[in-house]
């Protein structure tokens, strides 16, 4: 069953263009980045009765941010986006909140807001879940090219990059991998040639790692 679906006019990365500006994000940047983002929820005297992740970008960040403002009540759902007819996106809750939040307060919580379709879906199910008492959304990173703005960001991307955080960076590389026609080259071809394209250097590590997945997806 899909739930709360949302047609936008925005394609979905299907897979990797060709070229295209990308930022690395290190484990230790993310710490960083949650610690900020979790010391500015804290200095708004908002204090959640329960903290809400969007699957999958969001359940790193949330579990962070549980740790550092102490909130142990901790749930969350999957958004998915995926491609109708004329290349058109639509963004619709996979897999539905299970918990019950109805007279919470609620932190929602995701990696980016890109488009911002993802959280306006996200809020609008939260709302027919509960309804809660207040919701307040909560990212890593806010690109002003958003339709949406969350009340809570560690940073704003004003220049778009497709951002590689470490948690999905195998699928990212393995989709540069396979529109590049790179599988099963050598590591300092895949090197060169992902630095050029998408402007990050990749260890051999994760590129042979990311060669092995594009390689179990046929290509």
């Amino acid at each position: 069953m899909v739930h709360g679906v949302v047609t936008t006019a925005t394609t979905v990365k299907e897979k990797a263009p060709e070229t295209m500006r990308c930022e690395l994000v290190s484990w230790e940047q993310f710490r960083a980045l949650a610690r900020q983002l979790a010391l500015r929820v804290q200095s708004s005297g908002f204090r959640p009765d329960m903290i809400v992740a969007i699957g999958r970008g969001g359940y790193m960040p949330a579990r962070l941010l549980s740790d550092y403002l102490d909130i142990y009540n901790l749930s969350g759902f999957k958004i998915e986006h995926y491609l109708r007819a004329k290349k058109q996106a639509e963004t619709c809750v996979r897999y539905p909140l299970s918990a019950n939040v109805k007279g919470l307060r609620l932190l929602l919580v995701d990696d980016v807001s890109d488009a911002g379709d993802t959280l306006e879906v996200a809020v609008s199910h939260l709302r027919e879940r509960g309804p809660p008492a207040e919701i307040r959304t909560a990212v890593l990173h806010h690109k002003t090219v958003s339709s949406f703005v969350p009340d809570y960001y560690a940073a704003e991307v004003t220049e778009w990059r497709w951002l590689i955080y470490p948690w999905a960076i195998l699928e990212d590389v393995s989709g540069f991998i396979r529109e590049l026609g790179l599988i099963d080259a050598s590591p300092e071809r895949m090197q060169v040639e992902i630095e050029t394209g998408y402007g990050v250097r990749i260890s051999a590590a994760i590129l042979s790692d990311a060669n092995a997945l594009a390689r179990r997806n046929g290509g």
